[in-house]
């Protein structure tokens, strides 16, 4: 199981390196740490077991947020009926956005960053990307709202971008009449 101290703080030099393609098969090494990342994210978010781990709630994780300089994430984005949709996403690239930008309303996340960072940070509305799986088969993937924001935030992780990088450091509300809250 994933600690939360084995997650790099936004001070740590590395989460600015822009992350390696991965090459397929993937090795046990990288199929074991997917799999802690999505339990991980999984428990951050079942109020029971985040509290008894104090896990803080995370929907997505890089690879390089552990210090691993690879090309992929993982999200678990749970869905009304209390259950996960989870996403094993490598090597991805946008193929098409929407024109419409959202922003979260209660402001971005990152499980990096260990303090509240007040701001906007302007999203596409839809988003699709194309990855391969854990298998390496090429993919698409459609995502809206809540998950389009999640994949382009975890996307930014592989380029070395953190959220915060997107906020207008003199006016962290800018343009907010131009795009629409979630």
């Amino acid at each position: 199981m994933l600690k939360t101290t084995d997650i790099l703080d936004e001070k740590d030099k590395r989460l600015r390196q822009v992350s390696k393609a991965v090459s397929f098969p993937l090795n046990k090494k990288d199929i074991d740490m997917i799999n802690d990342m999505l339990e991980h994210l999984v428990n951050s978010q079942i109020e029971e077991i985040a509290s008894k781990y104090n896990l803080r709630p995370g929907m997505g994780l890089a690879a390089i947020q552990l210090g691993v300089n690879k090309r992929y994430f993982v999200i678990a984005h749970e869905q009304d009926d209390k259950t996960f949709n989870k996403y094993v996403i490598i090597n991805p690239k946008i193929v098409s956005h929407s024109e419409e930008l959202i922003y979260a309303g209660g402001g971005e996340g990152c499980l990096s960053v260990n303090r509240e960072v007040e701001g906007i940070i302007p999203r596409f509305a839809r988003i699709t990307i194309e990855y391969q799986d854990i298998d390496g088969n090429t993919k698409k993937l459609r995502a809206r709202e809540e998950l389009a924001i999640a994949v382009q935030h975890e996307m930014d992780h592989l380029n070395g971008i953190l959220f915060m990088d997107k906020i207008d450091k003199d006016n962290p509300f800018k343009d907010e009449d131009k795009m629409r809250m979630i």
